[in-house]
């Protein structure tokens, strides 16, 4: 990713993946320096409540010496998800893929684990239901990491 107009944001976080306290950094663009919001521009490897396109505010934290997250202010309506290859048979960009050609962009952290995001206007019951057949064939194991609200499963009475 060019780093041209891009900051870091630090974001410490509990992982549940990790299961210890960690941190991930993100790339950011400012939107209003003045009041301290940032655009994140990349899909978070950990992070379980954000996605790119979310504004947060984040400010200078002495100790880190660097931007720190402090809390979003405003959603993208992307939904983030964790992916990890089961079956050595199978080529982790042969999974991605599958769900490029639904619309869903990812970033690769090794040859086994993956991030995606769904963006806003994708229809997420597709994309969960490809998930959820390759999962039931054990190709992959997944994990909604932050869903956001337009991808959440309502109930309908």
């Amino acid at each position: 990713m060019p780093t041209d107009n891009l900051i870091k944001i630090l974001f410490r976080f509990h992982s549940d993946i990790l299961d210890k306290e960690t941190v991930e950094t993100m790339w950011a663009t400012v939107v209003n320096a003045e009041f301290g919001y940032y655009r994140l521009e990349n899909i978070p490897f950990y992070i379980s409540n954000a996605a790119s396109g979310d504004v947060v505010w984040a400010e200078y934290n002495p100790k880190e010496d660097m931007l720190t997250y402090r809390k979003t202010v405003k959603y993208s309506g992307k939904s983030t998800l964790r992916i990890i290859l089961m079956d050595n048979g199978h080529d982790v960009n042969s999974i991605k893929s599958i769900f490029e050609e639904m619309g869903c962009q990812s970033e690769s952290l090794s040859k086994k684990y993956f991030v995606m995001e769904v963006p806003a206007d994708v229809d997420y019951s597709q994309v969960k239901e490809k998930l959820d057949e390759l999962q039931k064939d054990n190709i992959i194991g997944y994990a909604e990491s932050f869903l956001s609200d337009n991808h959440q499963y309502k109930n309908v009475l």
